[in-house]
C-alpha cells in the first residue's frame, strides 16, 4: 500500500487572476489557506519586486538603441558680428552683421549603426537577465516550498511520536507500580519524550525561517501565515537525458543568452573603436544680415551667407585610438571567456542536479519498499514482545525511534528529490522538465 496518494494540481490559466485575488483577500483577513506549489509560483511571478525591477530595467535598456543611433542635436546660433565698440552701431561698419546660423555634427558613416548594434545587444542581455531571474525565482520558490512541506510532515511525525511516547510512559509507569517494570524504563521514556519536544522546537524555528524566505519571494510580509496542503504533488519518475538538457541549455538558457549578447556588444564596440581612426564632420550654414549704406556704391549693403565644413583630425592614434582598440578587444575576450565559463557552470549544475535526482529517487525507493515496512514490522514485533515481557523497554523505544527517524528521512528525501528536479529544470533553462529531454521509466 503506498505511503501517500498525491493529487495533480492543474490550474487553468484563466483562473490565475481570480486565484491571486482570492489569496490576497484571504491574506488581508488574516486567514491562511493552503498554498499549493503552482499557486506559489503564480503569486511569485506576479508579485516579486526583484522581478519587476528586472523587467523595468529591460524596458529601460530597450529605449537606448534609438537614442544612440540618432544624430546629435543640431546647433542654432544667433550672433552679432563685428560691432564697433565705440558706438555699437549696426550701420557704421561694412563687416557688422547679425547672423543666424545652424550646424550639424555628422559622425563618420557606420559609427551610429555600430553604437545601435551594441545597445541592442545590451538590451537583449537585459531581457535575458530578466528571463534568467524568472527561472531562478521559480527554482527558489520550489526549493523553499518543499523545505516547508518537509518541515510540516516532520512536525506531524514528531507530534504523533510524542503521543506514542506519552503512551509508553504511562505503560512503563503502570508496570513499575505493579512491580513488573523498572524505574529506568520510566526515566528513559521521559528522556526520549523531552528529546522529541526539543526537536519540535527546532523544527518550528526552521519553519519560521522558511516561511519568511518564501514570503519574501512571494512579495508578502515576512510574518504572513503560510499553510500547505496535506497532500503533496507527486514526483514524476524520470531519467534525465543529460545530453539533450545540456544542448537545450546551451541554446536557450537565458544566462548564456545574456553572456552571448555581451559578446556581440563587445564585437560591435571593437568595430566602433576601429572606426574612430576616421574623422567626424561638422556641417554648418550662416546667414548674415547687414544694415546701412555702402559708401562706395551708395546702395544698401547686401546680406552675407556662409557654408562651413569641419572635421576632426585623429592624429594622436598611438595614445588614443590604438589604446581604445586594445581595450575593446580585451573586453571582447573577457566576454567570450565569461560565456565559456557560463557554459561550464551550467553543465556542472545540470550534472549535479541530475545526479542528486537519481540518487534521491533510488533512496526513496529503498525506503518505501524496504526500510520503512521493515521498521514498522520491527516496532510491531517489539511492542508485542514487550507486552508479554519478552522484549526489554530499551529495545522497544529504540525500534519506535528508528521508525520515526526513517519516516522523517523519507519525507526529507522526497522534498530533496523535488528540489533536485526544480534545480535541474532551472539549470536547463526550462520552467518544467518536458518529454523532449527526459526518458520515462
Amino acid at each position: 500500500m503506498p505511503l501517500f496518494k498525491p493529487p495533480f494540481y492543474k490550474l487553468p490559466l484563466f483562473k490565475t487572476g481570480w486565484l491571486l485575488l482570492a489569496l490576497l483577500s484571504y491574506s488581508s483577513l488574516g486567514i491562511a489557506i493552503p498554498l499549493t506549489l503552482k499557486q506559489a509560483e503564480a503569486l511569485a511571478l506576479t508579485s516579486n519586486p526583484a522581478l519587476h525591477a528586472a523587467d523595468s530595467n529591460a524596458v529601460a535598456m530597450a529605449t537606448i538603441p534609438s537614442q544612440v543611433s540618432s544624430l546629435p542635436d543640431p546647433t542654432l546660433s544667433l550672433n552679432a558680428m563685428n560691432l564697433p565698440v565705440d558706438s555699437f552701431s549696426t550701420t557704421q561698419e561694412n563687416m557688422t552683421q547679425l547672423q543666424l546660423g545652424i550646424s550639424q555634427s555628422l559622425p563618420f558613416p557606420g559609427k551610429l549603426a555600430l553604437k545601435a548594434e551594441a545597445a541592442e545587444s545590451l538590451a537583449g542581455a537585459a531581457a535575458s537577465n530578466r528571463d534568467e531571474l524568472r527561472l531562478l525565482l521559480l527554482r527558489n520558490v520550489r526549493i523553499h516550498w518543499w523545505n516547508l512541506a518537509y518541515l510540516d510532515k516532520a512536525l506531524m511525525l514528531v507530534q504523533s511520536n510524542q503521543a506514542l511516547l506519552r503512551n509508553l510512559v504511562r505503560v512503563s509507569e503502570a508496570k513499575y507500580k505493579t512491580g513488573s517494570g523498572l524505574q529506568q524504563d520510566v526515566l528513559l521514556a521521559q528522556l526520549e519524550l523531552s528529546h522529541l519536544l526539543e526537536r519540535e522546537l527546532s523544527l518550528k524555528t526552521q519553519r519560521e525561517f522558511q516561511v519568511a524566505e518564501l514570503n519574501a519571494l512571494l512579495g508578502r510580509d515576512s510574518v504572513a501565515a503560510l499553510t500547505l496542503p496535506e497532500q503533496l504533488p507527486e514526483i514524476i519518475k524520470v531519467t534525465p537525458n543529460i545530453i539533450a538538457l545540456k544542448q537545450w541549455a546551451r541554446d536557450n538558457r537565458p544566462m548564456l543568452t545574456s553572456l552571448n549578447r555581451h559578446v556581440d556588444a563587445a564585437d560591435s564596440m571593437v568595430a566602433l573603436a576601429e572606426k574612430n581612426y576616421y574623422p567626424d564632420f561638422k556641417l554648418g550654414a550662416v546667414y548674415g544680415v547687414r544694415q546701412g549704406i555702402n559708401p562706395v556704391s551708395r546702395q544698401s549693403r547686401s546680406d552675407l551667407g556662409s557654408i562651413m565644413l569641419s572635421m576632426t583630425l585623429p592624429i594622436y592614434t598611438g595614445n588614443k585610438q590604438d589604446r581604445a582598440v586594445d581595450q575593446r578587444k580585451a573586453e571582447k575576450a573577457k566576454a567570450e571567456y565569461s560565456w565559456q565559463d557560463g557554459v561550464n557552470r551550467v553543465n556542472a549544475e545540470i550534472d549535479a542536479a541530475a545526479a542528486d535526482l537519481r540518487i534521491t529517487r533510488e533512496q526513496l525507493s529503498l525506503f518505501k519498499q524496504g526500510i520503512i515496512p521493515q521498521a514498522r514490522q520491527t516496532t510491531a514485533s517489539m511492542l508485542a514482545g514487550y507486552q508479554v515481557n519478552k522484549v526489554d523497554f530499551l529495545n522497544l523505544v529504540r525500534a519506535q525511534l528508528a521508525e520515526f527517524n526513517n519516516d522523517i528521512q523519507y519525507w526529507q528525501l522526497y522534498a530533496r528529490a523535488a528540489q533536485a528536479e526544480a534545480r535541474l529544470a532551472a539549470a536547463s533553462g526550462k520552467k518544467h522538465l518536458e518529454k523532449d529531454v527526459i526518458n520515462h521509466e
